[in-house]
């Protein structure tokens, strides 16, 4: 479905992605892990074209995005969920859903029941919101572009624990319906149950690729990419 292909890119003389290469099939949900400043954000800016890439390709179902514009990518299918939420703070939660809506099958009403927290608060503006409800705004946004993946950037940084496992829990139920994504969290063992493949990125490159069960089980890899 997605392939990325020895993709580059930086910010002015300074290059972070040096040859990175993965694959998102139909369905799957793929964890995107790494400490912090190891490229997962640059990583989804230039899958996105918010960073136009060095070299490179980014392929979707065929279609090359790597000379895309954003607007154009976010029609070929591509749903974001940026880091920061970025929700309109002077839109209801209703018109915040409804700015981005395109037809398919994720409709108001569909996004509602999933996320029923937002329902009660429709009437509410953007700022009126706590962080975790922003956040959940930010993905039903997201779904109702009718986007084929889904790609959540920080998906429960800052939030409460509670709120956090609510967020995993609707990820858990957008798997189960079939919805591709790619999830970056620093929440090791809630990604290791939600995902079917890991990748896992240091200083801008694929330092490991594997199985969610892989991972839990050889904290060898833990230590050696993950920790701080």
């Amino acid at each position: 479905m997605l392939t990325i292909e020895a993709l580059e890119a930086g910010y002015g003389a300074a290059q972070v992605l040096f040859g990175v290469s993965l694959s998102v099939g139909p369905g799957e949900t793929l964890a995107l892990m790494g400490r912090n400043g190891m490229g997962k954000t640059t990583t989804v800016r230039a899958l996105t074209g918010l960073l136009r890439p060095w070299r490179g390709r980014v392929l979707f179902e065929g279609q090359a995005l790597h000379t895309l514009p954003p607007h154009l990518i976010a029609r070929a299918g591509i749903g974001l969920v940026p880091e920061g939420r970025q929700v309109f703070p002077t839109l209801t939660v209703a018109e915040n859903l409804l700015a981005t809506a395109r037809p398919g099958r994720w409709t108001l009403a569909r996004v509602l029941a999933l996320l029923p927290r937002l329902a009660e608060r429709r009437r509410h503006y953007g700022f009126q919101l706590s962080g975790g409800e922003q956040q959940m705004l930010a993905i039903g946004r997201a779904l109702m572009t009718n986007p084929r993946l889904l790609i959540l950037d920080e998906a429960t940084e800052g939030l409460a624990p509670l709120i956090r496992a609510d967020i995993f829990a609707v990820l858990a139920t957008l798997r189960q319906a079939g919805e591709a994504a790619i999830v970056i969290d620093k929440d090791l063992a809630a990604l290791v149950a939600l995902a079917d493949r890991v990748v896992i990125l240091e200083k801008g490159r694929v330092a490991w690729e594997g199985a969610p069960a892989t991972l839990a089980a050889d904290q060898s890899i833990v230590a050696r990419h993950l920790q701080v």
